[in-house]
């Protein structure tokens, strides 16, 4: 299993406000569990989210007042005999913090502390820190369109937030087959590979901003001009430097070999697919286009550390020690850009 700490900093590149947050915290605590990492950094940036203002939006409300308050229903006071009682019907728009990102805030704080194994200080910190949601609803979860949820100026500090809900709900809740929730104990590789892309596009961005690093699509090499029907083709990171290309392809898998016949080898789909992105964007034939396959060493004692020369292309796969210490991660990320610069 991947150090926490490590996970942590992996999230510091991908989202990258939560360092300033709480980077002292994590860099002092030692955590048993992913949850209770997550409950961390959920309760730091939320905390950090109230110094600021919940976010407050209008909701459309009706009720019976005595009191009256915006535009009375005067049908509906008569249908429902409202004036016995000396009161109406009232529809008016109320400013509350009962939004639909707080509800998402709540809620998973709530499936955290309910169903998560967190210390006790780390759920008295959460259960505290709740009391500024005593007027906002709980929501389903499992129902969130994550993808439809809008930023704009007023709740931009919310996108931080709301991913890390994403990667606890997506990554942490699963369902038994009695239907009722637990939550694993890792996030799951589909949501680790992700990460595992994310932060090392950021690095380069971070630390490598003159090799321009970018998710960007490569053009198919055809010689009649006709693509019609080519699936797209996008890298999860290419770096450039002085007219050299690498093509990086992140993979994170429990396993990252295949074994057929009792051998082990490299698996075909990823080698083929880097060698494809490869030549497809070394349109002259030059050999400045390299790809590299960088896999993500969780648990195997296997580590790859392999070039191979293909059609005039180099092609390497590597293995990223995600258990060793943050300053060896750091250091073998900066020997591949110290390659690209001087190859």
């Amino acid at each position: 299993m991947i150090k926490y700490k490590n996970i942590y900093y992996m999230l510091s590149y991908a989202f990258q406000n939560l360092n300033s947050i709480c980077n002292d915290c994590v860099d002092t605590e030692e955590f048993d569990n992913i949850q209770d990492l997550f409950a961390v950094i959920l309760y730091k940036g939320i905390s950090n989210q109230i110094k600021r203002g919940l976010q407050r939006e209008y909701k459309h409300k009706t009720e019976y007042l005595s009191t009256l308050i915006g535009k009375i229903d005067i049908s509906s006071s008569i249908k429902q005999t409202t004036m016995i009682n000396k009161k109406m019907v009232c529809e008016f728009d109320e400013f509350t913090e009962n939004s639909y990102l707080n509800q998402i805030l709540k809620s998973t704080c709530n499936l955290l502390l309910f169903k998560g194994d967190i210390k006790s200080e780390n759920r008295k910190l959460l259960k505290k820190m709740l009391h500024y949601f005593s007027q906002v609803d709980t929501v389903d979860l499992k129902r969130v369109n994550w993808n439809a949820i809008s930023y704009h100026r007023n709740n931009a500090t919310y996108k931080m937030l709301i991913n890390l809900c994403y990667l606890v709900v997506k990554g942490l809740l699963l369902t038994t087959e009695r239907g009722e929730q637990k939550l694993n104990k890792y996030l799951d590789d589909q949501h680790m590979h992700r990460l595992f892309e994310k932060f090392v596009l950021e690095f380069y961005r971070k630390h490598y901003p003159e090799f321009n690093p970018s998710a960007s699509y490569i053009d198919w090499n055809v010689d009649d001009g006709i693509i019609e029907y080519l699936p797209a083709m996008k890298s999860d990171i290419t770096l450039n430097y002085e007219g050299k290309t690498l093509i990086i392809d992140t993979k994170f898998y429990s396993r990252t070999m295949q074994t057929q016949f009792d051998k082990s080898s490299i698996i075909s789909n990823n080698l083929y697919q880097i060698f494809t992105y490869v030549k497809n964007k070394d349109k002259g034939y030059t050999g400045n286009v390299s790809g590299m396959l960088l896999y993500a060493k969780t648990d195997e004692e296997l580590s790859l550390d392999n070039d191979y020369l293909m059609s005039g292309n180099k092609i390497s796969v590597k293995t990223l020690d995600l258990n060793q210490k943050w300053n060896d991660i750091e250091s073998q990320m900066n020997k591949i850009a110290s390659n690209l610069k001087n190859t």
